[in-house]
Parts: C-alpha cells; structure tokens; sequence
C-alpha cells in the first residue's frame, strides 16, 4: 500500500475545501445569497412549469443516477423545479460560483466545487463518487464564464468512467428579465410559464476512444441545442393539452440533504 495516498477522511477535505474571503466578500456573500434565496423563494411558486420529453427521456428526476447538463443562464428556474431532490451540482472555485453554490443548497442541492479552469479534476473526482452512490449529478455546462451555448466536456468523461447516462434539458421562460451577463441569465417574472424540455439518455461505452468521445461530446451539443430550440420555440403552447401543466413531484425524504444525517466519513 502506497504510504503517500490520502486517506478518505482526508480525501474529503481538500474535496470540500472553500476559499478563504476578505471580511468585505463575506459580507457580499451573505447579502447576495439571501436575496437571491429569497427572490427565487417568492417568484418559484408563482411559475408554471411545463415538461415535455422526447422518447425515452426519463420522466422523473433523481430516479436514476444520471448525469445531467443543462445551459448556465436557467440555473435559476432549475433552483426552483428540482428542489429537494439532492442534485449535486458542479460549481465554480470563484466569488460567483461561491454564492451560487450557497444559494442552491439552501434548495436541496449538494455543491461539488470546481470547474474547467480551477479544481476541475477533485471536482470530477468527486462527481464520480457521487454517481458511484447513485445520486444524480449535473453541470452547468457553459459555466463558468463561456463561451455561452458552448458544452464542456466533462459530462463525456464522468458518464464514461461511471457507465451512467447522460441527460440534457433546457427550461424556456415566456417572460423572463434578461440580465447583460455572459450568460444572458434569465430571472424568471412572477406568474410566467415555462417550458421544460428533456432530451432522450446518451450513453458512453467504458472502452470508448478518441472518436468515441468526440462523437459523444458532440451529441451532448446537439441534444442541449435541440432541447433549447424546442423549449423556446413552444414555451407560448405551455399549458395546452400537448403541454400540460406539470405537478411537482415531492422527492423521496432520503434524497433532501436538508432531511438526512450527514455522510459518514
């Protein structure tokens, strides 16, 4: 046995190791995390969510471990539609991935830091393990800086190594504020609809190679694309008897966090 190999409990600590902030960035974390805690909490139960899925997309969140993705400017109407439900969610190692990360685990949502430009491998490290224990993982795929509608590449890898599917999904609002970020965030106006539309699973062969993989990244592409398009292209038809109105699925109590003991080490 190799002396030098960390220990689990160890493992976990550099895993979920967070920054150290100025005492000014502390007080912006807490500022940031409560409002926007608080405006989701007042705007989510006021939309009205419809789901449409193509063929053999899965019908119920959280079911299955599966590894999701889905564009950077609907995390908030996500934070809303997935609560409770334990996703794990890769977010950035920066200031606004912090408060990011902050907000969605005040909804259900368990926080693995990291990112394509900082920590990206103990992030995937511990996506995998996640995945492992059956949860359901997610990436905000173009996060986190862009380029918008760009797909990364790591939902490939970590569906490769874990024989989990992957998934896409995209959420259109019929009116939405339209923030000037990178990401064009969409903050959802109280009472509109909103169009969900979930693409069918992709699967990547643990032998897979070079090409393989490609072919797979570009099929996440193209199922986050198609599932845009549709969403943003039905989103008025939202609630018609194609759309139906969707009913929240209450998540089992041991797949909320908030309801659990914590894991042990």
């Amino acid at each position: 046995m190799d002396d030098t190999q960390p220990s689990p409990t160890t493992l976990d600590a550099v895993l979920r190791t967070r920054p150290h902030y100025t005492v000014r960035q502390r007080i912006l974390l807490q500022l940031i995390t409560w409002c926007c805690y608080l405006a989701i909490r007042i705007i989510g139960p006021t939309i009205r969510f419809a789901v449409s899925f193509e063929e053999g997309a899965p019908t119920t969140p959280g079911m299955k471990a599966s590894v999701f993705s889905f564009w950077h400017r609907c995390v908030f109407p996500c934070a809303w539609l997935f609560r409770g439900w334990g996703f794990r969610v890769m977010t950035s190692q920066s200031f606004d991935g912090e408060y990011i990360a902050r907000i969605i685990e005040k909804f259900g949502f368990v926080a693995v830091r990291g990112s394509s430009s900082r920590g990206g491998v103990r992030a995937l490290l511990e996506m995998r393990r996640e995945v492992d224990e059956g949860h359901t993982v997610a990436f905000t795929i173009d996060g986190p800086r862009g380029p918008r509608y760009v797909a990364k590449p790591g939902p490939v890898l970590l569906a490769k190594a874990t024989g989990a599917p992957m998934g896409a999904f995209h959420i259109a609002l019929a009116n939405a504020w339209v923030l000037k970020t990178w990401d064009a965030m969409m903050i959802p106006k109280p009472f509109t609809a909103a169009l969900v539309r979930v693409a069918s699973p992709m699967y990547v062969a643990a032998n897979a190679t070079d090409d393989d993989m490609k072919s797979a990244h570009e099929n996440l592409q193209a199922a986050l694309d198609r599932t845009r398009e549709f969403a943003e292209a039905n989103v008025g038809r939202a609630g018609s008897a194609e759309f139906p109105w969707y009913d929240y699925i209450e998540p089992p109590e041991d797949q909320d966090p908030r309801k659990r003991k914590p894991r042990a080490s």
